[in-house]
């Protein structure tokens, strides 16, 4: 059976931009995937999607016109409930075979084609037939339907057809539809519009408005050629990427990085064409990121960047329009910046004038949350908070003595910039512009940087804060949230995090491993749960779990340890022990990763998994010591003895951190252990010599187990 190419385009008014490459991708995936499943399409077939802020469309290589007939059966009913004495067909069957379009006359001569099959149990009728495959027409309208309702529309608008009763309900008014098999239109139907073989081409820059598409595969190079219009929302990206490099290259500038303002921009130009503007450089005295952030939002311009990274009065923007004279585009959006520029030097001049410290009393007037009070009240405690990691980690050498005071300072004022008229029209600038008034207001420069700073790491791959006041601070800040959000239920479920609770864990983590904080997790937890007092519940324990399935993820799933080698079971192994040293976890993963490498490991995995389960059944043993007069066997006496002799060997290098070492060690104990097992009766009738054999194993596993759980690393 002979194919073509399948071309349909719903031609639409302007999408929103946000969403056209979701759409797009979507568009040409449910369509495809509907076609295929009817048998019309190929399963490794080329598919093409074309997105642009007017047109949805696919182009489906090696269609057929109707997809290859198929043998079918149909399960009916049982063979005692479908024939009678005689064998004739009841009116169960009957009724069965109806709804598969057998006509009554016709029964008596099926029944001598229906198959009986058993299960086991039962025997059952079953009809077996050649069903023709559907035509293209009737597949592509099961295809479309199915395609549009899928769609992943961020908000469905309701509009009238044209014969003024009928309403529609679509992401955007569409006006025309084309369905294409090669060069035949197909004859469906969606949205109002019967399909044909025209659509249009750009607003202002096409030949003809109006385009007759002469086959489908030459569909994208006949609407860049004659309607002026790059179909591909990949080709169009790259293009307006390219463009904006040359622009800039040539006067040894940078634009802006930003993957969504570029994918934003694609979605809203047909043809694109970058030209380069300026604003008055005045307006540089404003700090950069308000500037930047007001441009990229409000403009979808692309900022230039000079070689340090420091922000020029030129960038870039992408028209729809390729006019021989570009001044007028040039001089409109010159134009068009300008208030914006000046906006943001009026909110940045009117804030400076008021201090950070001013601003407090406001904080109390503004709500955080119903159960946890005001901002004011959230301030106190992250003050608290930050003052007592800072004098956490000055007693263990971090941050020098005047760590505490400073981060108590930088605590009170990191909200204060909530209350400024530039943060309150670019929330995204918060801490940003608190840094920038603390080194107005005249603070040091370590509280300004740990203002800015408070807030980071803000995402995946953030940096992380300058300097330890800024550390101090964001961990308060972090900390503070999660202990307030656990202590009153507030937890995340499934992909629901609206308080960021999985990033706060996550820049915790990153903070005390990444900056090899000499502090423990459960102290930062502790001092937390302290400073809310009786106003939440105690949420220690789910939080210590919540933040093990953090590590335990990033470390599974692409963290820095997995990516040097270590197995799912030596992170089990090392975290089921909750380390709450978070920055010893990748020595400890390291340490298990080369003892699981030893000839001995997977015999003292095993030993140790068995004494484990000795252990859980064993009577209470106290305080209970090993008595060597009740070593009565030479095996539990050699034992004993190489315990002794590896336990002075290794528990220096446990204390000095030398994990790896101290682990290698354990190897000696395999012999003895070995021996151990295969003679001795551990659990003896006599109960003060059982006791003694569990207080010895009791021993080898904490020697054994003081870095991680090897009994994780059993097979």
């Amino acid at each position: 059976m002979s194919t073509k190419s399948l071309l349909v385009e719903l031609f639409v008014e302007e999408l929103p931009p946000k969403s056209l490459r979701k759409l797009g991708d979507a568009f040409g995936a449910v369509l495809v995937a509907t076609l295929r499943k009817l048998g019309l399409a190929p399963g490794d077939g080329q598919v093409t999607t074309f997105a642009t802020p007017r047109r949805l469309a696919v182009l489906v290589a090696g269609v057929a016109a109707r997809a290859a007939d198929q043998q079918v059966e149909y399960k009916l009913v049982p063979v005692k409930v479908g024939l009678d004495a005689n064998g004739k067909a009841t009116v169960p069957l009957q009724k069965k075979l109806a709804q598969l379009g057998v006509a009554e006359a016709d029964v008596a001569a099926t029944l001598a084609h229906l198959v009986q099959k058993s299960d086991g149990k039962t025997d059952t009728l079953y009809l077996e037939r050649t069903e023709p495959g559907v035509t293209l027409d009737k597949g592509l309208q099961e295809a479309l339907d199915a395609t549009i309702a899928q769609l992943p529309i961020p908000k469905v608008m309701t509009y009238q057809l044209a014969d003024g009763w009928s309403n529609v309900r679509f992401v955007r008014p569409a006006h025309r539809l084309l369905a294409l098999h090669g060069n035949e239109v197909v004859p469906v139907q969606a949205l109002g519009l019967t399909a044909g073989n025209q659509t249009q081409g750009h607003r202002f820059e096409a030949k003809e408005q109006v385009l007759t598409i002469r086959d489908a595969d030459g569909y994208a190079a006949q609407l860049a050629e004659e309607g002026a219009v790059i179909a591909s929302f990949a080709q169009r990206r790259d293009d307006i990427a390219r463009q904006l490099q040359q622009q800039s290259a040539a006067e040894g500038l940078q634009p802006i990085d930003d993957d969504a303002l570029l994918d934003e921009v694609t979605s809203l130009v047909e043809l694109p064409n970058v030209l380069q503007c300026s604003f008055e450089a005045e307006f540089l005295a404003v700090p950069q990121e308000c500037l930047i952030l007001t441009m990229k939002q409000n403009q979808k311009y692309f900022p230039l960047l000079d070689a340090k990274g420091k922000l020029t009065n030129r960038f870039l923007i992408v028209s729809n329009i390729r006019p021989a004279d570009a001044s007028a585009v040039t001089q409109g959006n010159e134009r068009v910046v300008r208030p914006r520029l000046a906006d943001a030097k009026f909110f940045y001049d009117q804030d400076r004038k008021k201090t950070l410290e001013a601003r407090l009393p406001g904080l109390d007037k503004v709500v955080y949350h119903n159960k946890l009070g005001t901002q004011g009240e959230r301030v106190g405690r992250v003050r608290a908070l930050a003052k007592a990691i800072g004098a956490l980690l000055s007693t263990q050498g971090v941050g020098g003595d005047a760590l505490a005071q400073q981060a108590d300072r930088a605590a009170q004022l990191a909200k204060a910039d909530l209350l400024t008229d530039m943060v309150g029209e670019f929330p995204e600038l918060q801490g940003i512009m608190g840094g920038y008034y603390a080194r107005n207001d005249g603070e040091p420069q370590a509280i300004a940087e740990a203002v800015e700073d408070h807030y980071k790491p803000r995402f995946a791959g953030d940096e992380l804060p300058r300097n330890d006041v800024g550390t101090a601070v964001a961990l308060a800040d972090k900390l503070e949230t999660l202990v307030g959000m656990f202590g009153i239920g507030q937890l995340p479920t499934g992909d629901k995090d609206p308080f960021a609770l999985r990033r706060h864990a996550l820049g915790t983590i990153r903070m005390l491993v990444e900056r090899a904080l000499p502090v423990d997790l459960s102290q930062l937890i502790d001092a937390a749960v302290q400073v809310f007092g009786a106003a939440i519940e105690d949420p220690r324990d789910k939080l210590q779990d919540f933040f093990f399935d953090r590590l335990a993820t990033q470390l599974r799933d692409g963290g820095s340890a997995d990516q040097r080698g270590f197995s799912a079971q030596q992170v089990d192994a090392v975290l089921s022990l909750r380390p709450q040293r978070l920055a010893d976890v990748e020595r400890r993963l390291a340490a298990v990763r080369a003892f699981a490498a030893l000839p001995e490991a997977e015999s003292l995995a095993a030993a140790n998994k068995r004494i484990g389960n000795i252990l859980k059944k064993s009577d209470d043993l106290g305080d209970a010591k090993v008595n060597e007069l009740l070593l009565k066997d030479a095996q539990e006496q050699a034992l004993f003895a190489a315990l002794t002799k590896v336990g002075k060997s290794a528990r220096p290098k446990f204390d000095a951190g030398d994990y790896t070492a101290a682990l290698s060690e354990c190897a000696a104990l395999k012999a003895p252990v070995d021996a151990f097992f295969d003679a001795v009766m551990v659990n003896a009738d006599e109960p003060d010599l059982r006791k003694n054999r569990h207080a010895l194993l009791r021993e080898l596993h904490a020697l054994m187990n003081r870095i991680a759980d090897l009994s994780k690393l059993a097979g």
